[in-house]
């Protein structure tokens, strides 16, 4: 099946409304069962800094939340968004999908940051999650930031069925772009999966927004700090388990509990 994807950055704010503002600037954009994807921190901001969490409004937040919902609803499309959320007592850093389809579904990063620990709770579960496109099940896997790092929660996802790779960051504090591009290079291609990468726009950004084949082919890339975004569809039958079913599982197996 062919999917159509809408991937955008802008500059994330700390302020509620201005990340709502742009947020639906860009789904103003957007056409039925289009998939738009947006960087970690989208809607509540985002910093390495995380005393930002202490000014948060909550309420300010799960109100632009349902906003959101009901923009997704009303355009009849599928929004996959990171922001910080706080549920039970707990902050998660999350990213989050609505869809008019399909049930919400919310993924907690579950490799946490050295300067996120003590600040966040970790999730527990590295799932995958089901998006009814076009008559499709259309079946995603979503990480987050530093979590490019480790490759076996990527290949587990593919092995779990996940036929595209969602990726949300806010990587605006280094210079090693080449080395963070060629992450998502490779976690594309080492699975023959479709990555969907999408960062914060800002001068000092490392990591590119950008969407890659299954055969690690460069389809679009974009290092700005300006509002941007794209359309592309991409034919999901590219997708494949040749180089999965090549592991040697009698040496090196990835299993339940494991990951």
């Amino acid at each position: 099946m062919d999917l159509s994807v809408v991937v955008a950055q802008f500059p994330i704010t700390f302020n509620i409304d201005s990340n709502l503002k742009y947020i639906i600037s860009i789904l103003e954009k957007s056409e039925i069962d289009d998939l738009v994807v947006l960087p970690e921190g989208a809607l509540s901001g985002y910093s390495d800094d995380i005393s930002f969490l202490e000014n948060i409004d909550t309420h300010k937040l799960e109100y632009a939340m349902k906003q959101l919902k009901n923009e997704v609803l009303n355009r009849k499309i599928h929004l996959i968004y990171g922001s910080c959320i706080f549920e039970n007592g707990n902050w998660y850093n999350a990213g989050i999908c609505y869809s008019y389809t399909s049930k919400d579904f919310t993924y907690k990063k579950i490799n946490l940051a050295t300067h996120e620990r003590g600040y966040f709770q970790s999730g527990n579960e590295l799932p995958v999650y089901e998006l009814f496109i076009k008559n499709s099940i259309v079946r995603i896997g979503i990480q987050l930031c530093r979590e490019i790092r480790f490759p076996e929660q990527w290949r587990w996802l593919a092995l779990k069925g996940a036929k595209v790779f969602v990726y949300l960051t806010n990587a605006i504090n280094g210079s090693d772009i080449s080395v963070w591009r060629s992450h998502l290079i490779s976690r594309a291609a080492e699975n023959i999966r479709f990555l969907i990468s999408s960062n914060n726009a800002n001068k000092n950004q490392h990591c590119p927004t950008m969407l890659i084949s299954p055969s690690g082919e460069i389809i679009e890339e974009i290092v700005s700090d300006e509002v941007t975004a794209f359309r592309r569809t991409i034919e999901l039958d590219e997708i494949s388990n040749w180089y999965i079913n090549q592991c040697r599982n009698d040496v090196i197996k990835l299993s339940e509990g494991e990951c």
